[in-house]
């Protein structure tokens, strides 16, 4: 049996989420369908861990397990040619038996964009969160390093988040202004429901001046997610990569 790693790049407007849902169409199952094309079977891809809707992925790691002996290139260029434009293989490797894409990751990075503007921009409606209101990029910058290290996200995590701890660790938070791009690139160890969109949310409310970049500090120290900021919106939300040991 080949155990066979994926990395998969996608637009997640049109889509439920990676995992496979009944109320809509899913990535996972986009994948699978494709892949069912080549192998002439249904694979069950397991990926690194799920993306909510609308939210999108530079890199997701995903695995399958099949004893069929076609190349590794037939995994890139022949799946690719039955997925739509918005999902594409990036790479195909074959990995050992033991390789589990949720349980060794040693880190996930996330990047969160805002367009900062007065007006919006039709070519990142669908990629970053519309802001009007300028953004002090040093008061967030000042905010985001409190994040930094092992805490209690209880504060920054959805009400029907299933987590049975809330605690996670924060390893960077990088915050880049690029014309009117605000980028907020956040890396750790695992992250909650909803938990990179709260911390931007949050973060774009220190910018905006409703919140000291104290409070942040705070937050963590009283977790309580009626007094974090706003959720922001999944579209611009990336994941970029999934750190494994062996990297």
């Amino acid at each position: 049996m080949r155990n066979i790693k994926l990395i998969i790049q996608y637009d997640g407007t049109n889509y439920c989420g990676w995992q496979e849902q009944t109320n809509g169409k899913s990535i996972q199952e986009t994948v699978e369908l494709a892949l069912a094309k080549i192998l002439g079977q249904r694979v069950r891809v397991q990926s690194s861990g799920r993306t909510d809707a609308g939210v999108h992925a530079v890199a997701m790691p995903a695995v399958f397990e099949t004893e069929s002996l076609i190349p590794l290139k037939a995994f890139v260029n022949g799946v690719n040619c039955h997925l739509p434009e918005d999902i594409a293989i990036q790479s195909a490797e074959e990995v050992p038996e033991d390789f589990r894409p949720i349980g060794g990751a040693r880190s996930k990075t996330y990047r969160y964009t805002i367009y900062n503007s007065l007006v919006r921009s039709p070519l990142n409606r669908l990629t970053s969160w519309h802001l009007r209101e300028p953004l002090d990029l040093d008061s967030m910058r000042k905010a985001a390093g409190y994040f930094i290290g092992e805490h209690d996200f209880a504060g920054f995590r959805a009400q029907n988040c299933t987590a049975l701890t809330s605690r996670r660790r924060i390893d960077s938070i990088v915050i880049t202004g690029v014309e009117r791009l605000v980028l907020i690139d956040v890396a750790g160890g695992g992250f909650l429901k909803y938990m990179v969109r709260i911390m931007a949310g949050t973060l774009a409310d220190v910018g905006r001046g409703r919140f000291t970049p104290e409070y942040i500090a705070d937050l963590l120290l009283n977790p309580d997610r009626r007094r974090s900021g706003v959720t922001a919106p999944a579209h611009g939300l990336c994941l970029l990569h999934v750190k494994y040991p062996d990297e």
